[in-house]
């Protein structure tokens, strides 16, 4: 069955409204033309920096690559001010490894679980993965939707499956990949972020993708979930939080989505606690424009030590 064509859909279309896809094209053109300088440039560069969830998701993952990099979230880059970065995420099967290393600092643990990327599992397969890695010392889990279930119209499936990974996480925080590019319009990224919300905690996230696809985070996606987080909050006083991932990888970009989260939701999503990128590749870039606003210079890109750029 095609996309948008079943009855639940149209229902689901009914209940929450349709975007003007036009219009969100229109806004979100508008970012690349705001200037952002001197002061306020730096804020939104470290403020970026504080979002990074710092990504290796590689089949050739090891424990030292994954010490590497939490010697990276812990000192970005030495003898530059700037935080922390907010998580690092990994398999399921590295997280002992990032929570060892990242005992008593703030820097959470996230996993990607329930058979990521494709979401293709068993229910009870994928929440025991979920379970897994929260008892392996997870603060956060990256699950994926089953996109096919969605696409045949088995909406309540969709957000029972939800309803249970977030019962599986304990306290962990969820966020819930709707591989945005797979769903095929505005119209169904809008309602799979309804789908989740309807059955998550305040805290937790909507995320655009895998990271694994041809097509993840742009500003015209990111705009349709951040207006439907406005208009849920509006609805239910319940705040959800955002998190773009996959094809974020210069400062400029960054800066652009952190204006659409403020124009969109204002300053109290401006945090790590309301607001991710899922890019580690951006991490450097962000660096860079740092040490250039600090000296004037810039910096080759390999006087930055590298990070993991699987997403």
């Amino acid at each position: 069955m095609k996309a948008g064509n079943s009855a639940a859909l149209r229902r689901l279309f009914d209940e929450v409204g349709t975007v003007d896809a036009v219009g969100i094209e229109e806004r979100v053109a508008k970012y690349a033309t705001r200037s952002i300088k001197k002061f306020a440039k730096v804020w939104g560069l470290k403020t970026a920096v504080s979002m990074v969830d710092l990504t290796t998701l590689e089949g050739k993952d090891t424990p030292g690559k994954v010490e590497s990099l939490c010697q990276k979230a812990m000192s970005p880059h030495p003898g530059l001010d700037c935080p922390q970065v907010a998580a690092v995420c990994v398999y399921p099967a590295m997280v002992k490894y990032a929570a060892r290393h990242l005992a008593n600092t703030a820097i959470n643990v996230a996993s990607v679980a329930t058979a990521f990327p494709s979401g293709q599992a068993p229910l009870k397969t994928r929440l025991a993965e979920v379970k897994s890695a929260v008892a392996d010392g997870a603060d956060e889990i990256d699950m994926v939707i089953n996109r096919g279930a969605f696409l045949a119209g088995e909406l309540t499936r969709v957000q029972d499956e939800i309803a249970a990974v977030v019962q599986a996480c304990g306290e962990a925080t969820l966020k819930v990949i709707l591989e945005v590019s797979e769903l095929e319009t505005y119209d169904n990224i809008r309602a799979a972020s309804f789908i989740a919300m309807r059955v998550l905690r305040p805290g937790d996230f909507i995320k655009t993708s895998t990271g694994k696809t041809s097509l993840n985070a742009t500003l015209g996606n990111n705009q349709v979930m951040l207006e439907a987080i406005r208009d849920f909050y509006l609805e239910t006083g319940t705040p959800i939080a955002m998190k773009p991932a996959g094809g974020i990888k210069s400062a400029k970009q960054a800066l652009q989505f952190l204006i659409a989260v403020k124009e969109t939701l204002g300053d109290e999503w401006l945090n790590n606690t309301r607001y991710r990128f899922g890019a580690s590749s951006l991490l450097n870039d962000l660096l860079r424009q740092l040490e250039k606003e600090k000296t004037g210079s810039y910096q080759a890109p390999y006087y930055f030590s590298e990070a993991a750029e699987s997403y």
